[in-house]
């Protein structure tokens, strides 16, 4: 498939091919007169540049429209075959790995691959390794891969490819680690934005241009859609949430400072609440593991909530009134239209929404959030990765 105009980042064609992917990637499909309308181009020229769109296998005619009266015009979309793109998300202990088609949607999703990833380059191209061979094993030829989105936890700047939670050399970037390794173009992402875009990409003509997304999992983050952008900040580290000074508890926070919102309000706070309360003697189905291991695991925590845990429950509801003070402040600066929280703890459903809800009416000022709404993300654990493929598409573009 030629994709010259992909290399090609000065070229008035080649930016107006841009222009027509991107209207396809936000509204599905589209007539030549509206191409023309919206990018304010001749019928002629767009209709060359569709033309070659087409030959290029980006673009496909999807038939006739209905009208009033007149010729039926012919509708144009993104042809989802045109490549693929790969997700990777990078956690504590393990990765998932999503494939999406041109278009965005999912076709696979590799959840909890066991993998330890270290600073250093044997490990990198490890689990490059296991990427793509899990990627081919699932019927996709790599040589059809376009690009790649890395999500990674802590900070990341996406425009220089660093990440201060993995370090391998001082000259070369994480993110030309990864292309080397990879032989495609590779964005690197910090996971709660990738998590944002994942959910304001998967609202599609519904979404909010005004949102923020709560990545609530061992830590805390955060990423902000503002007048429809993900927003960086000066030096792409924005979204620390979890470091915000809020809390009067005196516990140290995993970046050395004390009263972290994280120290109150993440699955790292829910496990030393829960632990606390079993050293106690409070009574849990949970004391028998507590007792024999001498600690428990957040998913054996999450795990208990979902079957109805008393102790668990309120741990993390305890977690969700926390948070709620935190969202407050936020909803109270931003003014946002939409705050979808997302991450491994929003099985707690009702039992973590009720006090963040609550805590919200509480606390935040009643007129600027009278129109933001408060939801659990609805992809789940999917969201980074979903995001980290349509980041990369993102990129890949220019768009």
């Amino acid at each position: 498939m030629p994709s010259s105009f992909l290399n090609d980042a000065t070229g008035k064609n080649a930016l107006i091919k841009r222009d027509i992917l991107k209207l396809c990637i936000n509204h599905d499909n589209s007539s030549i007169s509206y191409f023309s309308k919206e990018l304010g181009i001749s019928v002629p020229t767009i209709t060359k540049l569709i033309g070659e769109l087409m030959d290029e296998g980006f673009l496909l005619d999807e038939g006739k429209i209905g009208t009033s009266g007149g010729r039926r015009p012919s509708i144009y979309g993104l042809d989802p075959n045109a490549g693929f793109f790969v997700g990777i998300d990078i956690a504590r202990h393990h990765f998932h790995v999503a494939i999406t088609d041109f278009k965005g949607n999912l076709l696979h999703y590799l959840e909890d691959i066991e993998f330890v990833l270290k600073s250093d380059g044997a490990s990198f191209r490890e689990m490059c390794r296991m990427v793509k061979d899990r990627v081919m094993a699932a019927g996709i030829p790599w040589i059809k891969v376009l690009a790649v989105g890395v999500s990674l936890t802590g900070r990341v700047n996406p425009e220089q490819g660093y990440s201060l939670t993995y370090f391998v050399s001082d000259d070369i970037p994480l993110k030309d680690i990864f292309q080397r390794e990879l032989n495609v173009p590779v964005n690197v992402e910090n996971d709660s934005r990738a998590l944002t875009y994942g959910e304001y990409m998967s609202l599609g003509r519904h979404a909010d241009r005004n949102m923020i997304a709560i990545n609530l999992s061992w830590g805390l983050g955060m990423g902000m859609i503002l007048d429809g952008q993900l927003y960086y900040g000066k030096s792409g580290f924005s979204g620390e949430i979890g470091h915000f000074p809020l809390l009067d508890n005196d516990i140290m926070c995993r970046c050395g400072k004390v009263g972290c919102l994280e120290t109150g309000a993440s699955g790292s706070a829910l496990h030393r609440i829960l632990t606390e309360k079993l050293k106690s003697g409070r009574r849990s189905s949970l004391y028998r593991i507590y007792r024999d291991k001498g600690d428990i695991e957040l998913s054996e925590i999450l795990d208990a909530i979902l079957k109805g845990d008393v102790l668990a429950i309120q741990s993390i509801g305890e977690i969700g009134e926390t948070l709620g003070r935190g969202i407050a402040g936020i909803i109270n600066i931003f003014n946002p239209g939409l705050v979808v929280i997302g991450g491994r703890l929003i099985v707690g459903g009702e039992h973590l929404t009720l006090p963040i809800r609550t805590a919200v009416n509480r606390l935040s000022m009643e007129r600027v959030a009278a129109d933001t709404k408060i939801r659990l993300s609805t992809l789940g654990r999917k969201a980074i990765v979903i995001g980290d493929c349509l980041l990369a598409r993102k990129k890949l573009l220019g768009i």
